[in-house]
Parts: C-alpha cells; sequence; structure tokens
C-alpha cells in the first residue's frame, strides 16, 4: 500500500486547483509562474547550471548565485512586463546565457566572486524578461513573479543537490563538467536552432 503511494503522490500534487469558481486569478498567477520555467528547456537547463555552477564554486557562492539570478530576474520581469527590452532578441539571449552557463561548469571556471554574480545576474535579467513578456493576461503579476521565482529557486537546487551528491562520487568533478558541458552543447544548440 504504501508503494503504491509514492505514484499516486505526485501525480496528486502535480494537479491544478479546479476554477469553477471566480477569484482564482491569484492562484492562476502563482500556478502560471511556477509552471513557466519548467516548461522552456532554455530556462531549466539555465536554472540547474546556475544551481551545478554555485555546487562547484562551493563556499558563499552556494548562496550568492542563486540569490543573484532570482534578484535579477524578477528585476528582468518588472522590466519584461513595462516593455523595456521588447526589440532586444531576448531568445537569442536566453540561449547564449545557457551556453555561457555551461562553458562555466565545464570548464570549471573559478571566477572571482563579483564576477561570477555579475555573470549569472545578467543572464539572468534576459529570463527574467522573457518571464515578464509572457505573462498571461488573466493572471496577477506579483503571483506570477513569486510563481517563477519559487520555481527557479528550486531548480537552483536541484543543480546544487547535484553538485553536492557529485562530491561524494570519486570522477564527481568530471561527471559536473560533463553535465556543464551538455548545458553548454544545448545552449549552442539553441542558439544556432
Amino acid at each position: 500500500m504504501t508503494r503504491k503511494l509514492w505514484f499516486v503522490l505526485p501525480a496528486l500534487l502535480a494537479s491544478g486547483t479546479a476554477m469553477a469558481h471566480g477569484g482564482h486569478d491569484t492562484v492562476h498567477g502563482f500556478a502560471a509562474g511556477l509552471a513557466h520555467p519548467l516548461g522552456g528547456f532554455d530556462h531549466l537547463l539555465a536554472m540547474l547550471g546556475v544551481g551545478l555552477f554555485a555546487g562547484m564554486l562551493g563556499g558563499a557562492a552556494r548562496w550568492q548565485l542563486p540569490l543573484a539570478f532570482i534578484s535579477a530576474m524578477a528585476l528582468g520581469a518588472f522590466s519584461g512586463m513595462a516593455g523595456l527590452g521588447s526589440g532586444a532578441p531576448t531568445e537569442q539571449l536566453i540561449a547564449l546565457s545557457v551556453l555561457a552557463i555551461g562553458l562555466a561548469t565545464a570548464f570549471a571556471l573559478r571566477l572571482r566572486p563579483m564576477l561570477a554574480v555579475v555573470l549569472v545576474a545578467t543572464c539572468a535579467v534576459f529570463h527574467g524578461q522573457a518571464h515578464g513578456a509572457e505573462l498571461p493576461s488573466q493572471a496577477a503579476a506579483l503571483a506570477y513573479i513569486a510563481g517563477f521565482m519559487a520555481s527557479t529557486a528550486a531548480l537552483h537546487g536541484a543543480g546544487l543537490g547535484l553538485a553536492v551528491a557529485l562530491r561524494v562520487v570519486r570522477e564527481g568533478k568530471a561527471l559536473a563538467r560533463v553535465a556543464g558541458g551538455a548545458i553548454a552543447l544545448a545552449g549552442l544548440v539553441l542558439v544556432f536552432g
């Protein structure tokens, strides 16, 4: 019986709230924001990559990089909602950010903390602009932003967890670099695809 619950529990947690009655704009906004980073391969890879890169750098980078990404992404979202940067090639810049984060991880770059924060925050602004520009018309903006910030934090945590888990394995650093290389390769495909 307990084993069956492990298969049912994810389905229950993933199920949406019934929208039979009005007044669900906030729930819709949060749910839409929560789902947004998970629906785009580019967003997913960048956010996992930031966590992996932060874990490889270790020390204060483990919290500084995710915090910088989430903060800059929120600012980018507000600018995207305001229409700023609407003429910019956002999708190409997002693809380049996936490539940059992947390369930094693949080559195990030991950047100075401030430079790593600037790299990650710059990448995050483009992701945030996309999130803000793609705000569903019926969504509550702040709830939507809170949703994608929570989802992003969870993805950073997953990447960080992967980095920590790989430290236990003898060839963990090499595997982390291979994962970074895979992210960079995907970024390259996104840039030219």
